[in-house]
């Protein structure tokens, strides 16, 4: 198992922290990566293709996130049974989460064909713009299976402690997305449809290359009595996943009901959120990341019956990325302009102001944001998605208040004020959750 990685032994956060700075590199990757669809279509195309993709931003996340959620329990127990080092019951909760996969994957794709319409309609996306924003989610939403592989198999890759795969995976997507990119858009003179097949076939290389990389352990080469059906794991499975996939769900109607603020200022303001939008999501990737190794650390601690250290790992986790992300955002702040100058082009002087308005206030409250992964990540891995859930439940109504009220009050600031007040909502719940679970992680059993 040269690229597993036992952390139940050694410092808790130079473990977490050595653990996810590969995966780092690779996240800033996909980031990176989904950031070059949006410089490309942007100069290569115009504002009108860029605001068709950025309104698709959340109906992305609603069904993605919903299919995702629902790998999740995969992740979950693999790092509970590597933990404990209990080799057959880890290949077995990979067969069976495999099972719930074919029948999720196969009823997502379907609904999201049928619909994607409806629902962009309902959000009030312009007219102008409809027509791009459909062609270009439904290419990703045809082959979703592609993005849930990749997710699949890294989320098992890391469970096991393997970070570096998953970045070369990343590597090799980004170089091909780049490429991609400029040749079907710039070249070939496709569209929108250009970027979204370049971001397809790229994930479809990184899923392979993540297979590739799991069939090399041998702990986790599934054998034929794997494949018998196990139903209290499969249940297990499925009611772990479940609420991550109802969680993320909830969040992404708030962030459909707040794009649909957004489309009521005009396309201006939607390309300027849309910009905005992306480097937001490469900020909140740090977060996220160091949230994903935590959920490594406290998975195999607790499938080792190390409670202790579990508390120790966050605790010091927690304390480093809210400091990081205190400082980071001050920097930033000064920044903002010359990012959306290159993704936007200096001449979109108007777009430009827009998006600094608007990222401003997100930087502010960026260590919130870190936070929110910190602990909802950690309880997850604890095999708690419930009051995670309910997490997401707070930020929903939060989102939905504020996006209904500030924005007639305050103009497009209601829009940034209205999403960082999701982030304060979740963390109400997940901060004291996580200390509670802690305190009752023994009368947890495998």
């Amino acid at each position: 198992m040269s690229q597993t990685k036992d952390m139940t032994i050694g410092n808790p956060s130079k473990l977490i922290l050595a653990f996810g700075m590969p995966l780092l590199a690779g996240n800033l990757l996909q980031q990176l990566y989904n950031m070059v669809d949006t410089i490309v279509v942007g100069r290569g195309v115009g504002v009108d293709a860029l605001a068709a993709v950025g309104a698709t931003g959340s109906i992305n996340f609603l069904v993605l996130g919903f299919i995702m959620g629902m790998a999740q329990g995969v992740s979950i127990l693999a790092a509970q049974f590597f933990g404990s080092k209990d080799y057959q019951r880890l290949r077995k909760s990979i067969t069976m989460n495999i099972y719930i996969s074919i029948v999720v994957c196969g009823l997502m794709t379907v609904l999201s064909l049928l619909f994607t319409k409806d629902v962009l309609l309902l959000m009030g996306t312009p007219e102008t713009i409809m027509n791009d924003a459909v062609s270009y989610i439904q290419i990703i939403f045809l082959f979703m299976s592609v993005s849930y592989a990749y997710n699949f198999l890294s989320g098992i890759l890391r469970a096991v402690g393997d970070s570096k795969n998953p970045v070369i995976a990343m590597v090799i997507a980004c170089i091909i997305n780049v490429v991609l990119d400029v040749v079907l858009v710039m070249y070939v003179h496709m569209g929108v449809a250009g970027a979204a097949y370049a971001t397809v076939i790229a994930q479809a290389f990184s899923a392979l290359y993540c297979l590739w990389s799991y069939l090399k352990i041998k702990e986790l080469r599934i054998e034929k009595e794997d494949w018998e059906l196990d139903l209290p794991l499969l249940k297990k499975s499925f009611f772990l996943s479940v609420p991550v996939a109802i969680m993320n769900s909830i969040t992404a109607v708030g962030v459909m009901v707040l794009q649909a603020g957004v489309n009521s200022f005009g396309t201006q303001h939607i390309a300027a959120y849309s910009a905005g939008s992306k480097i937001m999501v490469l900020l909140e990737t740090v977060g996220s990341t160091f949230g994903y190794a935590c959920a490594t650390f406290v998975g195999q601690n607790l499938g080792a019956g190390k409670t202790k250290r579990i508390l120790k790992g966050v605790n010091e986790i927690a304390f480093v990325m809210g400091v990081f992300h205190i400082v980071f955002g001050i920097v930033l702040y000064f920044c903002t302009r010359t990012f959306l100058g290159w993704m936007i082009g200096s001449s979109e002087v108007e777009v430009i102001e827009l998006g600094v308005q608007y990222m401003r206030i997100m930087y502010i409250f960026l260590f919130v944001l870190a936070l929110l992964w910190v602990y909802r990540c950690s309880l997850q891995a604890m095999g708690d998605t419930v009051l995670p859930m309910v997490s997401g439940i707070m930020e929903f109504f939060s989102r939905i208040i504020f996006t209904m009220t500030l924005p007639g009050l305050i103009g497009f600031d209601g829009i940034a004020f209205s999403e960082v007040s999701a982030w304060c909502a979740a963390c109400t719940v997940l901060i004291p959750a996580f200390y509670y679970r802690v305190k009752k992680a023994k009368e947890y059993k495998l």
